[in-house]
């Protein structure tokens, strides 16, 4: 009966958190609205999920999102340094992720994970849904590249969603 009610309550909290930042007040005239948005709105879009959100390890999420801010603040400079230091040639490189992750949910965050750090883009999922294709900017070692990627961001995403 719970789960009916309130079918993501992390997403109710999250969401409720937006509202009072929007607002940018902090009293009970703008919690109440934001924790009303943030219960209808996930009540009325229950159909359009395409599967049930499960976190194993909440801690694990956590420390995830901490390293992929640290990592996006980190390749911002290293970006910014590679357009200061002027016109020398870059290493680009394709490479080819083998994924270990199965949900739709985990993939898509390890997708969106990987464009959001800059330097690096989610090019293409395979149709077997067994390998994600990356563009780096520039990169000396394309399977380190890999290495990082694995441990830093699949690892933890499948801890937290599949595990």
């Amino acid at each position: 009966m719970m789960r009916r009610l309130f079918p993501h309550p992390l997403l109710t909290l999250v969401l409720a958190l937006v509202w009072m930042l929007l607002t940018n007040e902090l009293s009970v005239a703008t919690l109440i609205p934001g924790l009303l948005l943030g219960w209808i709105i996930p009540l009325f879009t229950l159909h359009f999920w395409p599967e049930q959100v499960v976190i194993r390890r909440p801690l694990t999420l956590l420390r995830f999102i901490v390293v992929v801010l640290m990592d996006i603040i980190i390749a911002n400079f290293i970006v910014a340094a590679l357009i200061l230091r002027g016109p020398r040639p870059l290493r680009p490189a394709f490479v080819r992720l083998p994924l270990a992750l199965h949900s739709e949910l985990a993939i898509s965050l390890l997708s969106n994970t990987i464009c959001l750090t800059p330097g690096t883009v989610s090019a293409e999922l395979s149709a077997d849904r067994r390998y994600l294709l990356i563009h780096a900017l520039n990169t000396d070692d394309p399977e380190a590249l890999l290495r990082t990627i694995k441990q830093r961001y699949e690892a933890p995403l499948k801890e937290v969603f599949e595990s």
